[in-house]
């Protein structure tokens, strides 16, 4: 067994691909994740903040000092529109921006007039900033008018926030900054963490088994002097060791770079979440990962060893993702938690513990049954990966 595995295990440190997949890839995903999410983000929001906005306005005459705010060249430029325009078809045709529609009963004083409703046309399916951008102009407007009536009736500045607000609920967050930011990336670990694991496995696990069938070395290995349930068992170790170490180096490099994100970075945000996570949450992250990585190992040798040959074996690996992918959106659906027979569900488990541990909330009972559900099912996929090789029809098909 021991041989069989050394052997796999040299010619897999002999691939660069694989350790690339491996090695490389772990390390650098979570700062090229974090680098082009931050730097597209930036870029796509000051494109939008310094974008010239194109704009219609029907009823100018009822608003003059709305007009007037709106002559910044650098911001907005107005176009001739018609009051009996399709606004929805000249907005999707690009050409204004927004309209804005000032109502007659538009004037400061509004405790004659009442509340003016400003309607604003604009398409709001992408980052544009559009309502932003006006409603600061309306605000301030609103901002005059409110002060113009207070003074009209002689208010002082508490009278003025018990008329506008009588009643505020404030709002009292139970959660900590940990709970509250596990709560948002949480969810997105798993998706990282799991399929990183899974593509570590592949592809050892595509030579392995079709790749040697297709050099003809497997009739080789079978003619040894060796038991074939330890040379299926040494097989199977060699792909759960490349997956445990893409797992452990992964999470690795979360923690590290998390810390380097925090502290040579100085972004006070992941300063504060990293801070409360401890070396024991990590650690579980991993130890989670190992039998999850041991249920691929099994599945993928039993799909490399019935491949004929390496492409196939590709063809057929391929759409596990998919079936990987599945388990892992269960756990971010509403109502999902790490309770009853969610915790036997296999994937779906570990991802559920992942974003509780992240959160700071894990019931570390329900570890048991993590563990030994994800166990079990992965001991029965090998004692079918180990039918399955003894299978002379599988082999030589």
């Amino acid at each position: 067994m021991w041989l069989v595995f050394f052997k796999e295990l040299k010619e897999l440190l002999r691939d660069r691909k694989t350790l690339f997949f491996m090695i490389a890839l772990p390390l650098l995903i979570f700062p090229v994740i974090f680098g082009i999410a931050g730097f597209v983000s930036k870029q796509a929001i000051d494109k939008a903040e310094s974008k010239i906005l194109n704009y219609g306005i029907v009823g100018a005459e009822y608003a003059p000092d709305i007009v007037e705010e709106l002559q910044q060249p650098d911001k907005f430029n107005l176009i001739d529109i018609a009051a009996d325009d399709d606004y929805k078809t000249i907005i999707r045709n690009e050409t204004v921006d927004f309209v804005l529609v000032i109502p007659e009963n538009y004037s400061n004083d509004v405790l004659q007039n009442g509340q003016a409703t400003i309607k604003l046309y604009f398409n709001d399916a992408g980052l544009n900033l559009v309502y932003r951008r006006v409603n600061e102009i309306v605000e301030s407007q609103s901002e005059l008018f409110q002060q113009s009536a207070f003074s009209t009736l002689g208010l002082n500045e508490s009278q003025q926030d018990a008329l506008i607000k009588p009643i505020e609920l404030e709002r009292v967050n139970t959660a900590d900054t940990r709970e509250n930011w596990g709560e948002k990336i949480g969810g997105m670990l798993p998706y990282l963490l799991i399929i990183l694991c899974l593509q570590g496995a592949m592809f050892p696990a595509t030579d392995i088994g079709a790749g040697e069938k297709e050099r003809g070395t497997l009739e080789t290995l079978l003619i040894s002097p060796i038991d074939r349930n330890k040379i299926v068992l040494g097989k199977f170790l060699t792909i759960s060791f490349a997956g445990a170490m893409t797992a452990l180096i992964t999470v690795v490099s979360m923690a590290i770079w998390g810390l380097v994100l925090s502290q040579g970075m100085a972004i006070q945000i992941v300063a504060d979440f990293m801070a409360q996570i401890g070396i024991l949450d990590f650690v579980l992250i991993f130890l989670m990962l190992v039998p999850v990585v041991a249920i691929f190992a099994a599945v993928l040798l039993s799909i490399s060893i019935y491949a004929k040959s390496f492409k196939e074996a590709q063809s057929y690996m391929g759409p596990m993702m998919i079936f990987v992918i599945v388990p892992i959106m269960l756990s971010i659906l509403p109502g999902v938690e790490l309770k009853g027979g969610w915790a036997w569900v296999p994937i779906t488990n570990v991802s559920l513990a992942m974003k509780e541990l992240v959160k700071g909330t894990m019931d570390y009972f329900q570890l048991f049954a993590i563990f030994g559900s994800t166990v079990v099912i992965a001991g029965a996929l090998f004692a079918f990966c180990v039918y399955w090789f003894n299978k002379e029809k599988v082999l030589f098909r």
